[in-house]
């Protein structure tokens, strides 16, 4: 932006009256008889410019890029799956599949290497990326990684001549600080809407790529954000990259005013990840929590259902270091209150690799506070004698990064011994456990919550190379 627009955006509010004043006094002289239509502009006020954001978008714009994808999906067809229909029609015998198109947006952030910043959601799983400048150009892409757990990708594209945007400090965002949102929405062709931050912080939408909740930190915004903006920049009123935007929350489908960003510390710091490693390494506390019901408030003799309790602390890891115990209760992290399982884990997810927490801990009625540092996140796993006798013989491990990208669900059934109960009932390794009668597990640590459960019967609900099926285990 010039010296005189940067001069001019302190004073951008008074301006936005008097040029408010001299429309309403343009539109009494359109309607009078004889005035010209061009009267009712005047390109000054006061002997100032008319506020406008066309400057700054001058340079925003050339940032913004549209994103069209294709994606190869199989077609399950019961018809072409028999050999025997196939034969008889002369069918050849090559899967079936269709090409789905998607459009998104993606703002170029490094000119130099053509790297473009976007959402998972827009590009993840596709064969075929392909970026549109606003100058007309267009470039395939090549997936350098993306993160579904944020929502966040990175594609790089072969072009030269690139304006890129620089990156802001948005943990400097106030409510009610003015951003411009810029995007390529239902693919009519570039298009800009304004508006404020209307709440920071927002986490717990339910919804993520992986489809697993994810780790959030919203920033909500009332400027008009549709189908297709995804991906696009959030800047605020100095051309600066705040926020990638994501989503929107609507019940009708169309934009109400509550849209939300990635806000640009996290996107770039899940970037320097994804150049770096190809994947974004999370760090973890190493303890198994669960929420504070008024059941278990009594029991620990606490006041209040504030916080979230210790169930479990993994050999080795951050917590143990620091000397955390089942039965602690974790009330916040770093200053901030936790009221809930999520609230942890999203702290924990947003955080650097290496970062140091402190945690206030609530322990037998007395209030101290400990360090930890966030150490790689490890695969759990658990033999699985020590759930349920019937299961000796049985391995679980959580699932990589790699496969809940993929968007697998559930828990590893990594070993099964030849000869045990397991084995005889039909249990196969290399396949996924994705329920217990009729509880859904996603994790090792809700595997372990079976071990404070008896049941009669075990009734396993697992999914291979041949789709889901039960097995019980008497």
């Amino acid at each position: 932006m010039s010296q005189h627009h940067s001069r001019l955006v302190p004073r951008l509010a008074p301006r936005l009256v008097h040029w408010l004043t001299g429309l309403l006094a343009a539109a009494v002289i359109a309607v009078v008889p004889g005035t010209s239509i061009a009267a009712a502009l005047p390109p000054a006020i006061d002997g100032q410019p008319m506020p406008s954001l066309a400057p700054m978008l001058g340079h925003v714009t050339p940032a913004v890029v549209n994103i069209s994808t294709k994606t190869r999906v199989a077609v399950n067809n019961p018809y072409f799956s028999d050999p025997v229909f196939r034969q008889f029609f002369g069918l050849p015998n090559t899967p079936q599949e269709r090409t789905e198109q998607s459009l998104g947006s993606g703002v170029i952030v490094d000119a130099a290497r053509g790297y473009v910043l976007t959402n998972n959601h827009v590009v993840g799983g596709a064969d075929d990326i392909t970026v549109t400048l606003q100058d007309g150009r267009s470039f395939k892409a090549k997936l350098i990684g993306t993160d579904p757990d944020t929502d966040v990708a990175v594609v790089q594209i072969p072009a030269q001549n690139l304006q890129a945007l620089p990156l802001a400090d948005s943990s400097k965002l106030r409510v009610g600080d003015y951003v411009v949102a810029v995007g390529d929405p239902f693919g009519l062709g570039q298009t800009v809407t304004a508006g404020i931050v209307s709440a920071l912080g927002r986490s717990g939408l339910g919804r993520s790529s992986s489809g697993n909740g994810g780790y959030q930190n919203f920033i909500q915004t009332d400027a008009s954000i549709n189908p297709g903006n995804s991906g696009g920049a959030l800047v605020n009123l100095r051309g600066e990259l705040v926020g990638i935007n994501t989503m929107i929350f609507s019940p009708s489908g169309g934009n109400v005013g509550i849209g939300f960003a990635i806000p640009s510390d996290l996107t770039s710091e899940v970037m320097g990840q994804l150049l770096a490693h190809g994947k974004v390494q999370r760090g973890s506390l190493g303890v198994q929590t669960q929420a504070i019901t008024p059941r278990i408030a009594q029991l620990l003799k606490l006041k209040d259902s504030n916080g979230v309790v210790v169930t479990g602390v993994s050999a080795g890891s951050a917590a143990e270091h620091a000397g955390l115990q089942p039965g602690d209760v974790l009330t916040a992290l770093n200053g901030k209150p936790l009221h809930s399982v999520q609230e942890l884990r999203n702290a924990e997810g947003l955080l650097p690799l290496g970062s140091t927490v402190q945690l206030d801990v609530l322990r037998n009625g007395h209030s101290t506070e400990v360090s930890a540092t966030l150490s790689p996140e490890k695969l759990a796993s658990v033999n699985g004698d020590q759930l349920d006798a019937r299961l000796s013989g049985v391995r679980f491990s959580d699932l990589s990064d790699d496969q809940r990208a993929q968007g697998f669900s559930g828990v590893v059934i990594s070993a099964v011994q030849p000869g045990s109960r397991a084995a005889a009932a039909g249990l196969t390794g290399d396949s996924v456990l994705i329920g217990v009668g009729n509880q859904r597990i996603t994790s090792v640590a809700m595997l372990r919550g079976l071990a404070k459960v008896h049941l009669s019967q075990l009734v396993l609900v697992v999914a291979d190379g041949e789709g889901g099926h039960y097995v019980v285990i008497n």
